[in-house]
């Protein structure tokens, strides 16, 4: 099953960072918070990732780039250029990395990476900044059960982000950012058939608003359950907590 990662925004909460690089790429334990993304998927054997770059793609595209040598020991033949490797200690996953636009929204740029994913499966979909240590194949499992278009992960953090009113596991309500009330929101972790793709009208569509307040409209909208460790990195507080885990060897999702 192929991973969508959206990559491509600008970050103005954690300004400090990504005047220089994009978000996903600001290291909590030496790497970044994008790879340990990757690395949650590809521990439940996820790991063919399509990832929708934009602001500063440049540095996205450098690092994968360089991964395989960074990661290993290897020789070189200055005559030639020739590198060999002496061992491979990198992680043996497929890396798609697309440049969806600086500008696009993030409906817009899982849009833009329809013609990379194919018709017949599901597609997995997560942000490039919360890490978590949840249950990837339940999820799916999940997903494959109820037969609706769109599964999304609900947590239960603080009350900055979008909120979602449940019955039964179905979405009855999802509001972008308002006071919460039941105290469930959009956890960033998804599952979506390839019909999702149909509500999605271009660019400069937020899929948090349009793509899924009509798949909640139709009744196609779901909510898995994660009651564990969830955390996004949006401030320089949220580095700093992720980065006191992981020093403390408190790191659920690692």
């Amino acid at each position: 099953m192929k991973t969508v990662l959206l990559a491509g925004g600008f970050g103005t909460r954690i300004s400090e960072y990504t005047g220089k690089i994009p978000k996903p790429m600001v290291e909590i334990g030496g790497r970044p918070i994008l790879w340990h993304i990757m690395n949650t998927y590809a521990f439940h054997g996820y790991k063919d990732f399509y990832i929708a770059l934009g602001h500063k793609a440049d540095i996205v595209k450098q690092y994968f780039a360089q991964y395989h040598n960074g990661n290993s020991d290897f020789s070189v033949d200055l005559a030639t250029g020739k590198i060999t490797s002496l061992n491979n200690s990198a992680d043996d996953w497929q890396v798609t990395l697309v440049d969806t636009g600086i500008n696009t929204m993030t409906g817009g740029r899982v849009k833009r990476m329809q013609s990379h994913l194919g018709s017949r499966e599901p597609i997995m979909l997560t942000y490039g900044d919360g890490v978590a240590d949840i249950d990837l194949n339940s999820l799916v499992d999940f997903h494959k059960s109820h037969g609706k278009l769109v599964t999304m992960t609900a947590v239960r953090p603080t009350a900055r982000f979008g909120e979602l009113q449940i019955t039964e596991n179905q979405v009855t309500s999802f509001e972008e950012k308002p006071q919460l009330a039941q105290g469930w929101i959009n956890g960033g972790y998804f599952v979506f058939q390839p019909e999702f793709f149909d509500l999605i009208e271009g660019d400069n569509t937020m899929l948090e608003r349009e793509p899924l307040e009509k798949a909640t409209e139709m009744g196609q909208l779901m909510a898995y359950k994660h009651e564990g460790f969830w955390q996004c990195m949006d401030t320089i507080r949220d580095r700093d907590f992720l980065n006191k885990c992981i020093e403390e060897g408190n790191s659920p999702w690692l």
